[in-house]
Parts: C-alpha cells; structure tokens; sequence
C-alpha cells in the first residue's frame, strides 16, 4: 500500500465515522427527549394568558406561548407533538417524576431546581396582589394583617413566595385560577397572588378589585426537562437560545395576545 493511500482511507474512515455519529446522536436524543415517540409538553390551563400559561377551546384544542414552541420544538426534532394539560404548574413539577412529560416551559425557583434541569429564561413577571372588590388594603403593609386571607394557586412559586412575603396574613393555595376568580369575585378571599400582568386583566373583569401596586417578588419562566436528561437539556438550552434570536418566540408571543409585551429575560 502506498503511502499516499493511507491518508486517503484514514480520510475515508473518519468520513464514515462522522456520518454515524451524526444520526446515532439524533437517535440518542430522541430516545432520551422523546421515549414515546411523541414530544409530550406539559402545558398549564388558565384563561388566565401570559407566557407560561395556555388555554382550552372548546373543540379541545390548545393555544398558548408553551403550545407554539412546543410544537416548534417537536416539528424540529421530527416527531409528533402530544400536550398533557395540567390545572397548575405545581401539578406539573408533582407529574416530572412520574415520567409523564418530556418538556415544560414554567416558572423556575430552588425547590424545583432540584426536581428538573431548566434552560434559558424567557420570561421574568412581576409578582403582586389584587385585592377584592371594596376592600380597604391600599399596600402590602395593609394587607399583611390578622386576619386577611390571600389565595394563591397551590404549590407554585408565587405561593411559595407570597407565604415568604406575609408575615401575618393567611396564604390559602388552590387548585386553580378559576376557583380563585369566582372567591374574589364574591369576596370570599381578600386578595390573589399572581403575576401583575394577569392580575391587570382580572381586574378589568371583575370592577371594585384593585392590583396593588408594589411588587413582593420575580418570577421567571423558562424551559425545562427531567432531571439527568442532559441531551434533552443541550436540546432544548440550544433551542430557546435560537428563538430568543430569530424571532420564534416573538411570534408566539404574538399569536397569543401579547403584542405588547416586551420579551424579559433578566
């Protein structure tokens, strides 16, 4: 053999080595992102909007910012999408360990830092309260008394970070925001935490409420995978990195009512 031809193979044998490990590692990532087949996005349910939250149509179909990415997302990998709905995000981080979604896009805080891997950021909201119709509370040092009852949707960051804010009114968690609209609404709680952009919009369907106007904490939502999932996790990093840049995520924040609302990331 020539000593010309050597080169030539060992050429050829890296060629065919690179040419398997390309679909081999696609392969891998489906097996580990996707073990169904399908690319299950667990999405939580509200007429509430937003960035993190979707809703329902009557034909049962979803809409919301998580839907469009997700299906981006799984239109990217080549595989079909499947959404599994949940009333909360709460719900959402209980279901991770069960192995019952691959992908969520949700509120990030340290408790569930330990129970998933998240991505980038791509939403910071401000947290607040709106006070029922008639009440007297003008600021947090007004509602934080004796006595007040706060509902908060159950096991979520907000609820996490209202009970850490108040140091002597009640904090109440609930299922979802639906049951928590029709308390306010009858005065059977005396205000709701939540981010202030949903809390402005429930204020306008329910007169006499008022959305205070200091802030007791940030959320931020971003994507997320299982625990020890770091394929899915390169994945998705790559993927919301590309849609902050490229307009992905713009447009789905357009498709779904939030022409207006700038894109936090910090």
């Amino acid at each position: 053999m020539s000593g010309q031809s050597l080169p030539r193979i060992a050429g050829l044998v890296l060629g065919v080595a690179v040419m398997i490990a390309g679909p081999a590692r696609a392969d891998a990532l489906k097996d580990e992102i996707a073990p169904t087949g399908r690319l299950r996005v667990a999405i939580g349910i509200s007429p509430a909007g937003g960035a993190f939250w979707s809703t329902k149509n009557e034909a049962g179909g979803y809409a919301g910012v998580p839907v469009d990415l997700g299906k981006e997302m799984a239109a990217q990998l080549g595989i079909p999408v499947e959404y599994v709905a949940y009333p909360n995000s709460g719900e959402i981080t209980d279901a991770v360990s069960k192995g019952a979604w691959d992908v969520s896009f949700l509120p990030k805080d340290p408790e569930r830092e330990t129970r998933m891997s998240f991505g980038p950021t791509y939403e910071v909201a401000d947290a607040t309260y709106i006070v029922k119709p008639g009440s007297s509370v003008t600021d947090f040092k007004s509602l934080d008394q004796p006595g007040v009852k706060v509902a908060a949707v159950n096991n979520t960051t907000t609820m996490r970070g209202a009970i850490a804010h108040l140091k002597n009114a009640k904090v109440v968690g609930y299922q979802t925001y639906d049951e928590i609209f029709g308390l306010l609404e009858n005065g059977e709680v005396d205000a709701f935490a939540l981010s202030r952009d949903q809390l402005n919009a429930m204020a306008k369907k329910i007169p006499g409420t008022r959305v205070l106007d200091e802030t007791f904490k940030q959320t931020v939502t971003a994507v997320a995978v299982p625990l020890n999932h770091p394929l899915a996790q390169a994945f998705v990093t790559k993927f919301m990195t590309e849609a902050l840049s490229n307009g992905v995520l713009r447009k789905a924040y357009d498709n779904n009512g939030l022409k207006d609302t700038p894109i936090r990331t910090k």
